[in-house]
């Protein structure tokens, strides 16, 4: 069965979402950030292997160029997410990474010529009004309350390096299996973690195994239904539908961390939400006057 981008991309949404909830538990038990990074490549290294054998494609692929790339950027900005993960509360830090629709339209349109259309425009503005709706209690913290600055900033730089990641993953998509695609990402995690980070690695005990199991598994969901959706559809329409990821961000929160979502957070959800519908809604009208 063959989905639509925008039905990718609620998957993918939810995908992330479970693997940024995963993330944060993981700190909570005590797991160093590049551990969890290299758990979650091979897990994917390792789908992403056999899917790549079920299919009977070459894994790697056409253009390794690029490929390669995608799996450098890749790793740099993931490790920035996770960075601002573990030192963010976890609502916040989906909504500083949740700029990168921004990056993605700028980028899509500066390095493929791929224009932004209207109703993607409108998702991206009302989007944009819910990330400050729901960030507007934290500018009237004092100085002791406010966010880790550190954080703040990897969460910008993530959101950068994710927008250059999909618009280099919207280009390959013309040439290049989704799985391959996405088997270039743990390629490049693998090492890049061992020589970063090994040195701080610890033996995960009892859940903290299946926590790590499962950032991998669905971090490959989401790589996986998001390369489909860019397949399918424009880099900058894919990404600002992935701004849905931020109302199940808030519900994981609440059910996972105790995190009652604020007033401005529901109110931000719904304007998030009402942008991802009019996206679709507008589309769909245009594509039946044509």
């Amino acid at each position: 069965m063959t989905l639509s981008g925008p039905q990718y991309m609620l998957i993918s949404a939810a995908s992330f979402a479970g693997m940024g909830a995963l993330v944060k538990a993981a700190g909570i038990e005590g797991i160093p950030l590049m551990e969890i990074l290299f758990a979650r490549a091979i897990v994917s290294l390792l789908l992403s292997l056999v899917d790549c054998w079920r299919l009977g494609i070459n894994p790697l692929g056409h253009r390794r160029d690029l490929l390669l790339l995608r799996g450098i950027v890749g790793f740099l900005a993931l490790s920035c997410f996770f960075y601002s993960m573990l030192h963010l509360p976890y609502a916040e830090a989906t909504v500083v990474q949740y700029m990168h629709p921004i990056f993605t339209a700028f980028l899509a349109y500066l390095i493929i010529h791929e224009k932004t259309s209207k109703a993607t425009l409108v998702c991206i503005v009302f989007s944009m009004m819910g990330l400050i709706v729901m960030a507007s209690p934290n500018l009237s913290m004092t100085a002791a309350q406010q966010l880790s600055g550190s954080g703040l900033a990897a969460g910008i730089a993530g959101a950068f390096g994710a927008g250059l990641a999909y618009t280099i993953v919207r280009k390959l998509s013309r040439t290049d299996h989704p799985s391959v695609i996405v088997l270039y990402f743990p390629l490049v995690c693998v090492p890049a973690a061992l020589l970063v980070g090994f040195d701080q690695f610890v033996m995960p005990q009892g859940s903290a195994w299946w926590v790590l199991i499962g950032v991998g598994v669905f971090t490959h969901g989401g790589q996986v239904s998001l390369t489909r959706a860019m397949a399918v559809d424009s880099a900058s329409r894919s990404a600002s539908l992935s701004y849905i990821q931020i109302v199940f961000a808030a519900v994981l929160g609440f059910i996972g961390f105790g995190e009652i979502p604020a007033r401005t957070t529901v109110l931000g959800a719904a304007l998030i939400l009402f942008g991802a519908w009019s996206n679709i809604r507008l589309t769909k009208r245009t594509q039946f006057n044509q």
